[in-house]
């Protein structure tokens, strides 16, 4: 479980509750809102592809493509938030992230979860 503050466009803080459990320990789930979801789509560039290539030979990890994994993945996890927060969320319960091929060299990062209104 995690709690993160995200400043929203109206600078307003809002605190969440993000789980990729199905409850949240003391806590009761008083109303289902939806699903929330963040998605991007990101696509290789030559310079990278010619490095993996090389890397592939020798073995080892591909470090630019795990940092665009890494940003692609946060991208989505905050979009995923933000339209929390616009639904007026107290939490996010059984997180998802899952990807896709959209085309030859381009993937999509989705974040998903149910959000959700939490009493004490």
């Amino acid at each position: 479980m995690k709690l993160i503050k995200l400043k929203i466009i109206k600078n307003n803080m809002k605190n969440i509750i993000i789980t990729t459990g199905n409850e949240i320990p003391d806590k009761k789930i008083i109303k289902i809102l939806g699903i929330a979801k963040g998605n991007t789509v990101r696509a290789r560039n030559v310079g990278r592809d010619i490095g993996a290539g090389l890397r592939s030979i020798v073995g080892g990890e591909i470090k630019t493509y795990t940092d665009m994994t890494t940003s692609a993945r946060d991208e989505a996890y905050n979009r995923m938030v933000n339209e929390a927060i616009d639904l007026e969320a107290d939490a996010i319960i059984n997180v998802r992230f899952t990807t896709s091929m959209i085309m030859q060299g381009a993937s999509e990062m989705l974040a998903y979860g149910t959000a959700v209104k939490i009493s004490n």
